[in-house]
């Protein structure tokens, strides 16, 4: 993620932190300071970086690593474990890192660590959720390979290749990357999930990780892993007291693993909890009463929508698909079930980026059941529609009152499928298992528009979970990524939106914003536009 960098100014607030401390508060800071927090979240999919592409391992992850660059509130990217990142045609990249990082095991952080780490990544065998965000790197082609008689990853060759050509390193801190073509962005993507380093410790041998590095991840970042992660349970992590970054102000967080938002709730409310990061749709009513002050609103960069199985016949006509859309009334779901704390999505990306526009979805996304009930049965569409969602989302209630909608407009027979995990729904839904429609929700990995289009909705994207595909739209979509300008950049895309509005490989559903709360245990509470809380400033009172 992140681009042109500014570096971060901390240096005064640490200094006016550090003088505050010599004037004394003794004890009850020190306490503060080693005090652990707990902040709740569901079961992680997975814990290695580049398999990790939903919140709540992404929400563990940012305390285990630093990532080279990183976002202020405004979006402007600064450094963090890079030193500096220069590119003069936007096609070779050198990346030089800061000089005093290390692992929790005391490794020092290097080349070697990004390159393995991405290599690894990239390596199509692998199967790794993250491998898209290199496709840009020279080579990547080669480390794919897919079974020719459609059996499956089991049945496919050997890729040409186990390393891409585009990483080279240069000296023990510096490496460069080379793309296959040039793109303005890509600074901002190194800053995602999927390009943080490992370290030596992690392979079993060259290319092959260690079985259960996963159950206790190293990483270079600010706090440490404390114990194993206890899967639909906990997971625990302590301060690093050798991280040379901008130190944590607790002492370890506990991440508590809840497979109900309710019960975060409600363990919030009983005093076993300190954050919980998504107030769940059954308490929004009384949480502002229940929190006072605590009860808190920030802006995110949330996308939620239902994708259509193109790949089954019952959705198989844009017709469907846009008949549906229109029988759904998001406004009266948006205030009803929501409180106003989502609004409506008219559009294919978020208002977080630069190139959004409001009603790109245009006819589609207005609503209108009469002209939806019409269009639907000259399409030929399905008695039956189904809808699942992860129970552990807190997403029943919406589910339901769509389905109330879709029944009583397009009379159709619809239901609501609860997976216990978001885990298991993305389980089956990559197994193209017949799920229905899919509830899913995005946040952006980095702050360009591209990063709402080619993971949602290009061919072989990385949550293109529906089969959605269309060359035109493809070839916008890579023609804005190596624009010279991101300016030029945004043209493009949202031309490849207009393609979305037209071809409807998912209905946009609403537009999130963070609506969090927490105990009286903790302050300087603070959800990024991410959804993740800011680690480095939540403290403990004293």
């Amino acid at each position: 993620m992140r681009g042109q960098f500014p570096l971060k100014m901390a240096v005064g607030a640490t200094a006016i932190m550090l003088l505050a401390a010599g004037c004394g508060g003794g004890a009850d800071e020190t306490e503060a300071a080693d005090a652990v927090i707990s902040i709740g979240i569901g079961e992680p999919q997975h814990l290695i970086p580049s398999n990790a592409t939903e919140s709540n391992g992404a929400e563990v992850l940012a305390a285990l690593f630093s990532p080279l660059v990183d976002f202020d509130a405004d979006n402007k990217p600064y450094l963090v474990a890079a030193e500096s990142v220069e590119s003069t045609d936007n096609k070779v990249w050198t990346i030089k890192l800061k000089d005093g990082y290390t692992f929790h095991n005391g490794e020092k952080v290097g080349a070697d660590n990004y390159i393995n780490a991405w290599n690894h990544a990239a390596y199509g065998p692998n199967g790794n959720g993250g491998s898209y965000f290199l496709e840009r790197v020279e080579g990547y082609k080669d480390l794919q390979s897919k079974d020719p008689d459609g059996e499956g990853p089991q049945k496919a060759p050997d890729p040409a290749a186990k390393t891409l050509t585009g990483l080279k390193k240069v000296d023990e801190l510096t490496f460069t990357v080379t793309l296959s073509e040039p793109f303005s962005g890509w600074r901002s993507v190194m800053g995602y999930t999927t390009f943080y380093p490992l370290p030596a410790a992690a392979w079993q041998s060259e290319g092959v990780l260690k079985e259960d590095f996963e159950q206790a991840p190293i990483g270079n970042g600010p706090f440490k892993m404390k114990g194993k992660w206890e899967h639909d349970a906990k997971i625990e992590v302590e301060a690093y007291d050798a991280f040379p970054g901008d130190k944590p102000k607790v002492g370890g967080v506990n991440y508590r693993i809840f497979q109900e938002q309710t019960a975060q709730y409600a363990e919030l409310m009983g005093g076993g909890l300190d954050v919980v990061t998504q107030i769940p749709i059954e308490n929004l009513a009384s949480a502002p009463t229940d929190l006072g002050d605590r009860f808190k609103t920030s802006p995110n960069s949330v996308f939620q929508f239902v994708g259509f199985p193109t790949f089954q016949q019952d959705f198989a006509k844009v017709e469907v698909r846009k008949a549906i859309s229109m029988a759904i009334n998001r406004e009266e779901i948006t205030t009803s079930i929501f409180r106003g704390s989502q609004t409506p999505a008219t559009s294919f990306v978020s208002p977080a980026v630069a190139g959004f526009r409001e009603n790109s979805c245009g006819e589609a996304c207005t609503y209108d059941p009469a002209k939806a009930k019409t269009a639907y049965e000259a399409a030929g569409g399905p008695k039956q529609i189904k809808i699942t969602y992860n129970a552990d989302g807190g997403h029943k209630a919406w589910v339901d009152a769509t389905c109330n909608q879709l029944k009583a407009n397009l009379g159709v027979d619809c239901v609501g499928t609860g997976e216990p995990k978001f885990a298991d729904l993305l389980t089956k839904v990559e197994a193209k298992e017949p799920v229905g429609l899919i509830r899913l929700g995005w946040i952006m990995d980095y702050p360009l528009m591209e990063n709402y289009l080619g993971p949602l909705y290009g061919t072989g994207g990385s949550s293109n979970y529906y089969g959605y595909s269309n060359p035109e739209f493809d070839a916008l979509v890579k023609q804005g990524s190596a624009a010279p300008t991101q300016e030029e950049a945004i043209k493009l895309w949202q031309q490849a939106e207009d393609i979305l509005a037209r071809d409807m490989p998912v209905i946009p559903l609403r537009l999130g914003q963070n609506v969090f709360g927490h105990s009286e245990r903790v302050k300087n509470v603070e959800v990024d536009k991410f959804q993740k809380v800011e680690i480095l400033k939540i403290e403990a009172t004293s």
